[in-house]
């Protein structure tokens, strides 16, 4: 992104938080941290269950949990059967779906209240 984000645009969860993912067998764990802490309770209202249903329609859960650490200001969501069985029998390039927290953190969600004031967004 070149341009600041104006008012009521649009950003990728990525400017705002970063992640990381990992297996539990048939489930995938992803974390979504606050690059700031005043960022974190616009990323809990908006990276949501749903928000990270949408992120994973190309092979949805067949459930979500989100974990809400505000002390950590973090999030983990616990996706359920999205790994085609687990490290052992499915044959994707990731198994172990370390890559996956970026189908998250590529999702748009509205750019915080003041986000084009700050010289912020720039990565």
């Amino acid at each position: 992104m070149t341009d600041l984000a104006k008012a009521g645009e649009m950003i990728a969860v990525r400017h705002l938080a970063h992640g990381r993912a990992g297996d539990k067998g048939n489930r995938l764990n992803i974390s979504v941290i606050a690059f700031d802490p005043q960022h974190f309770d616009h990323l809990k209202t908006h990276v949501t269950e749903e928000l990270c249903g949408r992120a994973f329609a190309f092979s949805p859960p067949s459930g979500i949990t989100r974990y809400v650490l505000p002390n950590l200001g973090a999030m983990n969501f616990v996706l359920e059967d999205v790994l085609d069985g687990g490290v052992n029998v499915n044959l994707r390039l990731d198994r172990h779906g370390k890559t996956l927290c970026y189908a998250l953190l590529d999702m748009l969600i509205p750019a915080p209240p003041g986000w084009g004031d700050q010289d912020q967004g720039k990565m």
